[in-house]
């Protein structure tokens, strides 16, 4: 992770035991939502708040975390610990959940918590009228579109978030991050018909190492746009061109494990 310039990294509960956290070699560790029934106890929030500076996602649209309504989970997070506002993702929310109003929330949201950082995919006119850290999911226009904000004179933060594979093994590449990149809308278009994730049984075509073909030639390019793999003195370069546009801070998820990022 230091070679390769990452100075924070995501978390998700449901795949690794997160308190773990506080042996990676960066100062700032962010934890992901992935439902209620995976969000941290109090405890374990403070034992890595006191060793790390702790970022944990809060998506505004769930119960738990809605400032219009349940926001009983908020009782967990450290006093020092910084939020990340999402909208959160559809897979873990409800129907009604799903229905409810983001902009509105937000507002709420950042009153309560001014320093928190804001944005993810699709509500990033939302993220930047609320103001505060951009958070934003890397993608092949990251690089235009910080450098189009810090023409236009934004000077607050930008963070970006981007699954990382540490390897230039193509296989452990896809394996990594080809199912995640499959879903994001440029790639699922662009992706033969029947596209997206699958497996071998009659299905769609599978979109980890097992992918061939013209699947497997879009999986391994869109890698490149919307993750950061490679060696790590490749994905230092990659960091290095964010950081040159105007991005601040780069969050890297480990999409083969937590192990990778402590090795």
């Amino acid at each position: 992770m230091v070679r390769a310039g990452i100075d924070a990294a995501a978390l998700k509960p449901a795949e690794c035991e997160v308190s773990r956290a506080v042996d990676l070699p960066v100062d700032r560790v962010a934890i992901d939502y992935e439902g209620r029934e995976h969000f941290p106890d109090a405890a374990t929030l403070e034992a890595i708040a006191t060793e790390k500076s702790l970022y944990v996602t809060t998506p505004v649209r769930a119960d738990g975390f809605d400032p219009l309504g349940d926001d009983s989970l908020l009782d967990r997070i450290p006093d020092r610990a910084r939020r990340l506002l999402v909208a959160g993702h559809g897979a873990y929310l409800d129907e009604s959940e799903a229905s409810r109003a983001i902009a509105p929330r937000f507002g709420a949201a950042r009153e309560v918590a001014p320093d928190a950082w804001i944005g993810t995919e699709g509500v990033e006119r939302l993220a930047l009228a609320a103001g505060g850290t951009q958070y934003e999911l890397l993608s092949r226009s990251t690089e235009r579109d910080a450098r189009a904000l810090r023409a236009a004179g934004f000077d607050g933060e930008i963070a970006v978030y981007a699954p990382t594979v540490l390897t230039d093994d193509e296989d452990a590449v896809l394996d990594g991050v080809g199912a995640y990149v499959s879903r994001r809308r440029p790639v699922a278009r662009a992706l033969p018909d029947g596209g997206g994730e699958g497996s071998d049984d009659g299905g769609s075509p599978p979109t980890d190492a097992t992918a061939t073909g013209r699947t497997r030639e879009v999986l391994s390019a869109a890698a490149r746009d919307f993750a950061l793999v490679g060696s790590p003195e490749t994905v230092r370069e990659r960091v290095d061109e964010l950081r040159d546009v105007g991005v601040d801070r780069v969050v890297g998820y480990p999409a083969r494990g937590i192990d990778e990022f402590l090795s």
